[in-house]
Parts: structure tokens; sequence; C-alpha cells
């Protein structure tokens, strides 16, 4: 590599940043600021604009790179909003006081203690019509694309992915449940969101059928490892979230303990990144992002 060449070539971080910054400017414009009384539209702006760590539209566009599409693709920030939005969306429900009764979220009060529940609740069904109403009129897809990435969605967020992990994580988290249970709900609460990103990225690049069948794999992996760094960071209070609400709940981090739970969370990534090779090869904006992330992360909850 020459070195007029590098100087065009932003370092991983910066590249993050500048697409962080992008994502932002899209999502304010998608989520155009209402009148001052209209405190619906205030809530879903509170809820996604509040700076994140955007893993999984950031995981959308990197992956959709990865596998070949066009960086400048005119849908590929879109679909990367309508995944935040949902994800978003997610949050603000698990947030209220009939679910987890969290008061803090990324660091500020959740949005059902800024605006009434009611507005919580509101917002959240708002957010997720708009993400659905983004991706079935996203530029740069066949219908039949678009198609796919609605229903794509619609699978990850209902009966049979958010809504049912929520469901069981309510009905039976503070019961003894087994070790296939508690994996059970969380591949609904985490790992089919991420596997709807991926298929989102994969939909963009045109993949082949046995490349999405790989990025479900790694998806189911990386939700794993996901929720259980969640469940390991539970007792710090540097998370911007509420400390110690899996007290007395059966996570494996309570059934297995910290060690044994970091150990699998390890065997996990190591299943993703062979699962990820195989759709990607061995290079990748994707494999370096997830792997310093998830090693920055391990440190600060040792």
């Amino acid at each position: 590599m020459t070195a007029h060449t590098a100087e065009k070539t932003p370092p991983p971080d910066e590249e993050l940043a500048l697409l962080k910054e992008t994502l932002q400017r899209r999502l304010e414009q998608l989520l155009p600021a209402g009148s001052q009384r209209d405190l619906v539209s205030a809530a879903m702006r509170e809820g996604t604009l509040t700076p994140g760590k955007r893993i999984r539209p950031l995981l959308l566009i990197l992956t959709a790179r990865d596998l070949g599409c066009d960086a400048h693709h005119p849908g590929l920030l879109d679909l990367a909003c309508a995944v935040e939005m949902i994800h978003a969306a997610s949050l603000m429900l698990d947030d209220i006081p009939c679910m987890d009764n969290a008061m803090l979220r990324r660091g500020r009060p959740t949005i059902h203690r800024q605006f009434g529940e009611h507005v919580a609740i509101l917002a959240a069904v708002a957010l997720l019509s708009n993400a659905f109403g983004v991706v079935a009129s996203v530029e740069g897809l066949s219908s039949e694309s678009r198609n796919q990435a609605v229903s794509e969605l619609s699978a990850a967020v209902g009966l049979q992915g958010l809504v049912q992990g929520q469901f069981l994580d309510l009905q039976e988290g503070n019961l003894p449940r087994g070790e296939d249970d508690i994996v059970a709900t969380n591949e609904l609460k985490t790992s089919m969101l991420f596997g709807a990103t991926l298929q989102l990225a994969a939909i963009a690049a045109d993949a082949a059928p046995m490349v999405r069948q790989r990025l479900r794999c790694f998806a189911q992996d990386l939700g794993q490892a996901f929720q259980l760094l969640d469940d390991l960071a539970d007792g710090h209070d540097n998370t911007g979230k509420d400390a110690g609400k899996d007290l007395g709940k059966s996570t494996l981090v309570a059934t297995l303990g910290a060690e044994a739970v970091r150990q699998r969370l390890r065997d996990h990534l190591h299943s993703a990144e062979d699962h990820f090779t195989h759709a990607c090869g061995q290079q990748g904006s994707t494999r370096r992002f997830m792997h310093a992330w998830f090693e920055r992360q391990l440190a600060d909850f040792q």
C-alpha cells in the first residue's frame, strides 16, 4: 500500500465514527421533530437519537460491504436505520414498568420516566411502523427483495422473535430454568434481530442462499454472545443501564458462574467467526469490528 493510498483510507476507528455520524444524520431525517406538543415524536427521537453503540446498523453495513455490496448502495443506509428503529422500540418496551421497570438507558432516564408510560408505548409502536415503512420503500432493491426484507424483520419482531423472547423472560425468568430453556429465550430475545439484520445485508448484496444460511448461523452465535456479555455486565454500574436487574433471575451467569459464561461466550465467538469466514472469506471489516468490540467489553467486565 502506498503512502498516498494510506492517507485516503481512514483507520477502522475513524471509519466507524464516520459511519455513526452518517447513521445519526439519516435517523434525524427519518424522524423529524414535531411540534412542541408532539410528545410522541419527541419520545421517538429521544429513544433513537440518544447516542448508543449502533451495533446492529453498523453490522448490517459492514457485512453488506464484506459481501461485495457497493458502499454507495442507495438503500443500505435506510435498511440500517430501520433496524436501529426496531431496536430502539424494543428497548422502550423492555423498560416500561410492567416489563423490566428500568430507570436508566444509555446513561439517561428511560423514555417512560421522561414522557410517561403511555407515550413510551405509543412511541415504540410508531417506531416499529416507521421502520417497516422505510424498508417497504427502500431504494435500490426490487419489489421481491423489499418483501423479503420486510418478512425477515417481521419474523424477528413477532411471536417467534422478540415478542416471544420478552414474554418468556418475564414469565419464566424468575423461576428455575435449565440451560436449554435459557438459551432458547436468549435466541428469541437477541439472536433473532441479529439474524434479520444480517439477512437484510445479504439481501442488499444479493448473496447466495448458502451464504445466507451461514449468516443465520453466525447470527445465532453472535446473539448468544451478546446476551452472555449483557448478563456478565449486569453487576457493573458503568453500562449506562440499571445495575443488578438480573438479581434473582435464572440467567446462565447465575446457573453456571461468571467464569464458565466467559468461556462459553468465547466459544460462541469462535463459532461465529467460523461461520462468517465461510460466508465472507478470511478478510473483512465485520470481523475486525466485532473482534475489537468484544475484546474491549470483556476487558471492562473482568
